[in-house]
């Protein structure tokens, strides 16, 4: 019997708790709902390291001046079907809704639509913006990048080149959404700091040392660490590997280059004279019914997408599944039940509203 089972906690609970502790810290209202709810859909989504996990560190951000409530979106440049936004620092959530609410209303418009994103703070589970796009109707892409963040060794290396770069494609079919979403890293950081608070351990090979050797210890990425408190990634020797060798290391290279490099925003390195990260996003939305496809898009696809979830399973009792099936299948049960988090995740999120003058449920 596991000796530190989760602390299960219920969805609207959870969600108030979080949205209290922005607008403690100086969020508005709508802006800390925004941020809560973000992060407990990652959280129902089973992106646990993408949940609420995060506030202790958003917290230190936002009082270290590297992260900033209330701020407005910037549009940089406006083409009709492409704009460039600038979030100025401000939080992810809120800056990211608003950047996909204006590439939703322009593919609408105009049946297909480019839209940049910069200088955003941590915008989240990308899959969340995916699934934003299929309510509507639209295909998305979304190329993301961490400027500033230089925490993945590429493929061949050991010295940390790359953010954890995540990548993610919504297509909406009848009854059938897909959503691909996914760190172009072995391993999301998010998940490297959850294995810190004793969660999901890490694979053996996540991670690599100096010498090249793979490692799954978090200590490899952050150094030493309290068993309770903020991990600082980077402080460690180490790096995490990107995933699929080559190909994973060769696609995080596109999201810095889309997302950091073209968006203005800034790559993963050289960081001389940065003080802080930020998001950079380029998204591409398509309308199938401005292309006239949509009738043959839902009909082919859907038969596509059955024929290949109705390969004959590896295991018996684990079937084909569509990439956001186990998203939706995890959001269906926590709603239910509640969301299970570590222990050490539970007491420094209680911790860290505490220091804002929150009360925690018992």
């Amino acid at each position: 019997m596991d000796a530190h089972p989760p602390v299960m906690i219920e969805v609207p609970v959870l969600e108030a708790l979080v949205r209290d502790m922005f607008v403690a810290a100086g969020c508005a209202q709508e802006e800390a709902a925004i941020i809560a709810t973000h992060l407990v859909g990652a959280n129902l989504a089973g992106h646990d390291s993408h949940g609420v996990v995060r506030v202790p560190r958003y917290i230190d951000w936002m009082r270290s001046g590297f992260v900033h409530a209330g701020r407005e979106l910037q549009t940089v440049m406006d083409g009709g079907a492409f704009m460039l936004f600038d979030a100025q620092f401000g939080f992810g959530q809120p800056m990211a809704k608003k950047a996909v609410e204006a590439g939703i209303a322009r593919a609408q418009q105009n049946g297909a639509a480019v839209i940049a994103l910069r200088n955003a703070g941590h915008v989240g589970r990308i899959g969340h913006y995916a699934e934003m796009a299929m309510e509507a109707g639209l295909i998305s892409v979304h190329f993301v990048n961490v400027a500033g963040s230089n925490l993945v060794a590429p493929f061949g290396g050991v010295e940390r080149r790359l953010s954890t770069a995540p990548f993610a494609i919504g297509v909406p079919l009848p009854e059938r959404p897909v959503v691909l979403d996914f760190a172009t890293s072995r391993v999301a950081e998010g998940k490297v700091l959850v294995a810190s608070n004793g969660g999901k351990p890490l694979p053996s090979d996540a991670l690599i040392e100096p010498d090249g050797s793979f490692s799954g210890d978090p200590h490899t990425l952050y150094g030493d660490y309290p068993p309770v408190g903020l991990r600082e990634a980077g402080k460690g020797a180490g790096a995490i590997r990107a995933f699929g060798d080559h190909k994973g290391s060769g696609l995080a290279l596109m999201c810095e280059l889309l997302a950091g490099a073209f968006t203005g925003g800034g790559c993963a390195g050289p960081t001389v004279g940065r003080t802080r990260i930020s998001n950079g996003m380029l998204s591409l939305y398509l309308s199938p019914a401005h292309f006239g496809t949509e009738a043959e898009f839902h009909r082919i696809g859907r038969d596509y997408v059955d024929w290949f979830a109705s390969s004959r399973p590896a295991k018996a009792d684990e079937p084909v599944l569509l990439p956001g099936q186990p998203e939706a299948r995890t959001r269906a049960d926590r709603l239910a039940h509640g969301v299970p988090l570590q222990p050490d995740t539970w007491t420094s999120l209680v911790q860290a509203a505490a220091s804002l003058g929150v009360s925690a449920p018992a």
